[in-house]
């Protein structure tokens, strides 16, 4: 039976590679890449039917960045069996390096090395929807594509998945609660991933789908997986798994063994409860106010366009 899967930023790394994997598992899969850049995706697409020439992939303009993009891309999904939340963002990251020389002899040297823990640090801006970019790529959008996708995903007598790709950066000490978007912040990276990480667990209580977190690693892993093959290890695994036998509270991490042999561990999320259903309710409050204000825009836009059109 064809199961169709949709995956986000597909269009390269680990979204990419996952894509191969999958059409190398199941040859009844038919893919839908969800990227921003049309020609690259159109690239990749040829590339997997290079070594895939029947297989079907199908392709879909979405910029999670933009609240507007994400509801006309979810108005094109019919069926949905897993939905791979895999796009994602980390603007212009810099090296502290006083912090590096400062962690280096210090007891949390290994931990620094594999979570690049108060290594990295970035610059963040708004977009066109006056959202700080970085929650937007990572976090809201994706928030937005469920909500708008729930009907499908939760469909009676169906079962939709859906994987969210987490990262080894996702740090609870970067995150507030007051400050969602990391406006004051400077690791906007790692506070979207934790909020991606708490977001799962909510959505797991308040919706019938499944929601698993992937855990994929960064160049500061401690383990081989610096592979977009190998770092996919955990994608591909959880397609195999019965939903069942998945835990909500785990983070599924990509690990690959010193002689090279591909795994995927379970490891508990350091994640509250209480907090992540307070996340889900901010963000429930934001999707009114962006969806408001998007209407309001385009409404004036229509306005505007009417007016030039009765002086011409």
């Amino acid at each position: 039976m064809e199961r169709v899967v949709i995956v986000t930023g597909a269009s390269s790394g680990i979204g990419l590679a996952l894509c191969e994997r999958l059409l190398t598992e199941d040859k009844q899969v038919r893919l839908c890449l969800a990227c921003r850049n049309v020609q690259r995706a159109k690239a990749a697409r040829s590339a997997l039917l290079t070594s895939h020439t029947n297989a079907r992939v199908d392709l879909l303009h979405l910029d999670v960045g933009s609240v507007e993009s994400v509801l006309n891309a979810a108005k094109v999904a019919n069926r949905i069996d897993f939905m791979y939340l895999n796009a994602g963002i980390m603007p212009n990251p810099q090296v502290d390096v006083g912090a590096f020389f400062k962690g280096l002899f210090s007891s949390n040297v290994i931990n620094m090395f594999a979570t690049a823990e108060g290594l990295l640090t970035q610059q963040d801006r708004l977009n066109s929807d006056g959202l700080q970019e970085v929650f937007a790529t990572n976090l809201f959008g994706h928030f937005i594509l469920i909500r708008e996708l729930e009907p499908l995903l939760c469909q009676t007598g169906h079962t939709s998945r859906v994987v969210w790709t987490s990262s080894s950066n996702a740090r609870r000490s970067a995150f507030s609660i007051n400050d969602i978007q990391h406006r004051e912040g400077t690791e906007p990276y790692s506070s979207s991933k934790y909020a991606s990480d708490m977001l799962s667990l909510a959505l797991n209580r308040n919706m019938n789908s499944q929601v698993c977190l992937v855990c994929s690693p960064l160049i500061f892993t401690n383990t081989f997986t610096l592979t977009p093959y190998n770092g996919a290890e955990a994608l591909h695994w959880l397609f195999l798994q019965k939903p069942e036998s998945l835990d909500p509270r785990a983070k599924y991490h990509s690990l690959t063994s010193g002689l090279g042999k591909n795994y995927t561990k379970p490891r508990l999320m350091d994640i509250d409860g209480e907090m992540a259903e307070v996340l889900f309710s901010k963000l429930r409050e934001l999707e009114k106010v962006v969806r408001r204000n998007l209407c309001e825009r385009n409404a004036d836009n229509e306005a505007h366009q009417r007016y030039l059109s009765d002086i011409e």
